[in-house]
């Protein structure tokens, strides 16, 4: 109950707000009491545990966003001006960056490159539909993990020796994103990778999500960027909770993009 009417997205900021709240939508949870009296008890005892004194708090998501975006400002500057300047390089010689998600929500971050207000106009989306969110979930996770998948798309992109490629992959070690990324390498093309180190080192090598080869994303690139996103993704842990929530993974990587 308590769980339910505290995360409703009203917030109840009164005793008397949560009282009615409690009274109005969730007795029916508690009504086989046998005493009216019992149940009174029960909505006081719970009340005080209902009140929240600040309706905007953020569980700490907000500061944990912030944190991370000033580590990568601070410890990500050099790799960041690296990547610029290839990119920079594509546009003197009139040369397209191409942007590649390596699955899922990786994929969104060509949509927040590509074709945006005050954006670079010679973004080409590296776009597969069937490896993004929409494509539902458990179609695109099987997409993902199959082997060569990422490689035919890069074969008909048919990106050239030089051709600077940003791939995007939070985890960095699927099958998706490391045969793109080994397709690319073969091609000759130049590599900017914005991953997280910490999943790369601490997936077992023989993880079921993992490339059989037992790759990383940052072993092909020639410039990593690391978006230092935890393994789990999900940052805000909420009392009276075991499962974390609010990911993180794309405010962080739509910032760098």
């Amino acid at each position: 109950i308590i769980g339910v009417i505290s995360f409703m997205r009203e917030t109840v900021k009164t005793e008397a707000a949560a009282r009615r709240r409690l009274k109005g939508t969730k007795l029916a949870i508690i009504g086989h009491e046998e005493k009216n009296k019992t149940l009174k008890a029960k909505i006081k005892s719970l009340t005080k545990s209902l009140l929240i004194t600040n309706p905007t708090t953020s569980f700490g998501y907000l500061e944990t966003a912030i944190e991370l975006l000033k580590k990568i400002e601070d410890e990500q500057y050099n790799n960041m001006a690296a990547a610029a300047k290839l990119m920079s390089e594509a546009i003197i010689e009139d040369k397209l960056i191409h942007v590649y998600g390596g699955g899922g929500h990786t994929t969104l971050c060509m949509g927040e490159m590509f074709f945006r207000a005050g954006g670079l106009s010679n973004i080409n989306p590296i776009m597969e539909t069937g490896l993004s969110v929409f494509n539902q979930a458990l179609k695109y996770l099987e997409l993902e993990r199959t082997v060569n998948y990422g490689a035919a798309i890069l074969k008909y992109y048919d990106l050239q020796k030089d051709d600077v490629l940003i791939i995007f992959h939070n985890i960095g070690i699927n099958p998706a994103t490391i045969d793109a990324a080994m397709e690319a390498k073969k091609r000759g093309v130049k590599i900017i990778a914005v991953s997280s180190k910490a999943w790369q080192e601490e997936m077992p090598a023989d993880h079921f999500i993992r490339h059989p080869s037992g790759k990383n994303l940052f072993d092909f690139a020639d410039v990593c960027i690391d978006d230092y996103n935890p393994v789990g993704d999900a940052v805000v842990n909420i009392p009276g909770m075991t499962t974390p929530i609010a990911p993180v993974s794309n405010v962080v990587d739509f910032t760098i993009a």
